[in-house]
């Protein structure tokens, strides 16, 4: 099954890094978020992704032509080019990665469209380029594959960027640091019928939330599978910097590899 990425936006909120490179491209450890979202899904076995590429997308493409020789020790002859034996000692054995350029100004309805060619099962995944969590991809498919609609999108909570103060009078009682919201948000990881393809067209302008989902809601071909767990996205600095103190400190709540 196919698991597709979108990694095309402009990623403007986090201005201090996508200046240089995509969203998608910003590390969390010594890693682009991008890894972290394709190692929760390769950990289920689903390791067949497409990536749907805009804003500086040859640096995505860089990063893949060249992982072998990146995350591998190797061994060089200097002026015999051809005698390089690369040790192979990293996880990422078997993905397979699908680059496919949509457009720099595409919008998310647009980047889908674009490459349904790539997609040959009669449902497929899809997620931001942006949000990682501990979700259970086996349990997500199950989800819609049990109710027969056409769409199923994650609700997750997020966690406040703000403290928390529970009061009483004017008397400070507890602090809840970044304590989590009260309400669900649209947390990605969705699941599609192929039939979706027929609500999109590849006109830069076709948005996928706004408009083509907002759609099939009123038709009642959307269902929300709720992730009570951990969720997490990287809209700013603030939250790269978050993400990463989790991820130095060893309590990185999506690593389930």
């Amino acid at each position: 099954m196919k698991t597709v990425i979108l990694c095309g936006g402009l990623g403007t909120r986090l201005k201090e890094e996508t200046e240089f490179r995509p969203k998608p491209m910003v590390p969390i450890g010594n890693k682009p978020i991008l890894w972290h979202i394709m190692k929760i899904y390769a950990h289920y076995g689903f390791n067949d992704f497409v990536l749907a590429l805009g804003y500086k997308g040859e640096i995505i493409k860089e990063y893949f032509q060249h992982y072998e020789l990146m995350n591998n020790d190797v061994t060089l002859e200097l002026g015999k080019p051809e005698n390089c034996l690369i040790h192979q000692n990293h996880g990422e054995v078997g993905w397979k990665v699908t680059l496919a350029d949509t457009g720099q100004q595409a919008l998310k309805g647009a980047r889908l469209k674009k490459i349904e060619k790539y997609i040959d099962g009669d449902i497929f995944m899809m997620t931001y380029g942006d949000g990682v969590s501990d979700i259970n991809i086996p349990e997500l498919l199950e989800f819609h594959r049990s109710h027969g609609k056409m769409v199923t999108i994650t609700g997750a909570i997020p966690v406040s960027q703000f403290g928390k103060l529970e009061i009483q009078e004017d008397n400070t009682v507890s602090f809840f640091e970044k304590p989590k919201s009260d309400s669900y948000i649209n947390g990605g990881f969705f699941v599609f019928d192929k039939t979706i393809f027929n609500y999109l067209s590849e006109n830069d302008d076709c948005d996928l939330e706004y408009g083509t989902l907002e759609k099939l809601s009123k038709e009642g071909q959307v269902k929300v599978y709720k992730h009570n767990n951990f969720w997490a996205n990287m809209d700013t600095f603030r939250d790269m910097e978050y993400l990463n103190k989790l991820w130095n400190e060893g309590k990185a709540g999506w690593k389930i590899w």
